[in-house]
Parts: structure tokens; sequence; C-alpha cells
């Protein structure tokens, strides 16, 4: 059993900057992938960006790379995106999410657990 809460979403202005957190029970960091996930009203949810077990591999959406960051605290337990230079496609609601898979996870379906999501505005 893995539980993740996130947190630290909110409303932004274009151009402003977030720092989501995903709060992981267990070992989560040294037996799982760790990803964030976002879904936009009227689209699909989409991978914006994953980390692998070890840290040593990461994965960025082309439209997110140089403007967001993930990293993770093992002595916390908990991962973080640092999300700047927002835009308001990046508004949606954000999902931190689980995967046992070596490497970077891509698909949904690779993913076992997953955060309650948290909401992320940004006007423009």
């Amino acid at each position: 059993q893995v539980q993740l809460v996130e947190s630290g979403g909110g409303l932004v202005q274009a151009g402003g900057s977030l720092r989501l957190s995903c709060a992981a029970s267990g070992r989560t960091f040294s037996s799982y992938a760790m990803g964030w996930f976002r879904q936009a009203p009227g689209k699909e949810r989409e991978l914006v960006t994953a980390l692998s077990r070890t840290g040593s591999i990461t994965f960025y959406v082309d439209s997110v790379k140089g403007r967001f960051t993930i990293a993770r605290d093992g002595a916390e337990n908990t991962v973080y995106l640092q999300m700047n230079s927002l835009k308001p496609e990046d508004t949606g609601v954000y999902y931190c999410a689980a995967a046992a898979i070596t490497g970077i996870p891509r698909r949904q379906n690779d993913y076992q657990y997953w955060g309650q999501g948290t909401q992320v505005t940004v006007s423009s």
C-alpha cells in the first residue's frame, strides 16, 4: 500500500510560480518511479514529468521543458514539482502517481498509485 497526497496548487498569474508537493508513504522513493500528470478541462490526462526509481532519469513533456523541475527529498519522503513561468495552458488538475517500473513509465496504466489531485489555475 502506497498513499500519495498532493498539495500546493492554487491560483497564479501568467509568469508566476507554484511548488507542488507529493507526500508519499513507505518506501516509495526506493521502489517506485514517480510521475506528475495533469488534466485540463475537456482534455485527456497527460504525463508532465517523471523521475525514475533511483532518480537517475527524468522526463519532461516538451511544453514544460525549461520551466518545470521534478525533484525528490528522500528524508521527507516527498516529491516536488517546481513550476516557473506558468502559462494559461498549464491550467488543470495535477496528479502525483507511483509506478513499480524501472526507467520512465509513460502510460497511465503503468502507474499503480495515485494522489487525489490538486488544482492549478493560471490566469492571463
